[in-house]
């Protein structure tokens, strides 16, 4: 966020403190007696105090405002990061379990090239291998 908040107030207290001073020369330099000049100063400066609080609450209402949507902001977007975070769990075990599929596949293939290559090899006797009844004897 940008810093208008403490140029909005620096600028409320410029113009609070400006009204002040201005307002108490002109009244000091105005030609009126003493009691009449008295009693505009504690006018005046009853009425910069009501606008100082006026312009206080106003920033505080503002302030509050501002936080609230903030807080709604920060809301959404830790959202939109649990969204996220679910969609790329879901797509990952959707992966693993492609994954796993195609190797448990290949390995059943696997195993039955094996069986195949085996009874090619052992020349289609069903994978038996007959031995002779008798052992040979001996040449002498």
């Amino acid at each position: 966020m940008s810093d208008n908040g403490g140029e909005t107030g620096a600028f409320l207290a410029g113009f609070i403190v400006g009204g002040l001073v201005g307002a108490a020369t002109a009244l000091i330099l105005a030609p009126q007696s003493g009691e009449r000049t008295r009693t505009q100063i504690r006018e005046k400066s009853i009425e910069l105090r009501d606008r100082a609080e006026d312009l206080a609450e106003d920033a505080r209402v503002r302030a509050e405002r501002l936080a609230e949507e903030a807080r709604l902001r920060a809301d959404e977007a830790a959202e939109e990061a649990r969204r996220r975070a679910d969609d790329l769990q879901q797509r990952g075990r959707q992966v693993y379990q492609e994954q796993r599929t195609r190797l448990t596949s290949a390995v059943e293939e696997g195993k039955k090239a094996a069986v195949r290559k085996k009874d090619e090899l052992l020349g289609g006797q069903g994978g038996k291998v007959e031995l002779p009844s008798e052992p040979a004897e001996p040449a002498a």
